[in-house]
């Protein structure tokens, strides 16, 4: 009676204590989690960046690269124009289960208020326009090309003057 039990104390530790792998699919996926805070004052220099955070999972944990790759990229939906560009640092493979799942932060740049018509030129100050909204579509794209769902941020309240 009393090995019964220790076996079947012991088989319940085993039960609990084996983990499956995750089971996520072999592109990343990311989600929108935060910003640092929800506004900043116009222009070019880093004393007014904001820091964004997303959540990722890739089955096949192939993020980052050993070369010069660049794999994360954001762009600022008021624009046509080419997406900053950021690297991920490499992510060994390890073992059979290579599954990851972690968050990623990148700080943005602050940008420049733009008006209706162009007038005046982005970048400068509008009494009528005190203030513009930012909001930033991000992807990421792992080692073998898989690109990521696209997400966009909160909005950013752009301080114009």
């Amino acid at each position: 009676m009393k090995t019964t039990a220790i076996i079947s104390c012991l088989l319940l530790v085993i039960l609990f204590s084996c983990t499956q792998p995750p089971d996520y699919p072999p592109e990343p996926v990311i989600e929108f989690s935060h910003l640092s805070r929800g506004f900043m004052s116009q222009g070019f220099g880093p004393e007014d960046s904001i820091v964004m955070t997303i959540s990722f999972t890739d089955g096949d944990g192939d993020l980052g690269s050993t070369d010069d790759s660049l794999d994360v990229f954001v762009t600022d939906t008021r624009l046509d124009a080419a997406p900053l560009t950021y690297k991920l640092p490499f992510v060994p493979l390890q073992g059979t289960g290579n599954g990851i799942s972690g968050d990623i932060s990148i700080t943005l740049p602050t940008t420049c208020c733009i008006f209706p018509n162009n007038i005046p030129p982005p970048c400068n100050t509008l009494a009528t326009f005190p203030q513009d909204t930012v909001v930033y579509e991000v992807y990421i794209k792992d080692r073998a090309g898989n690109e990521s769902n696209r997400v966009l941020t909160d909005d950013i309240i752009l301080l114009c003057d």
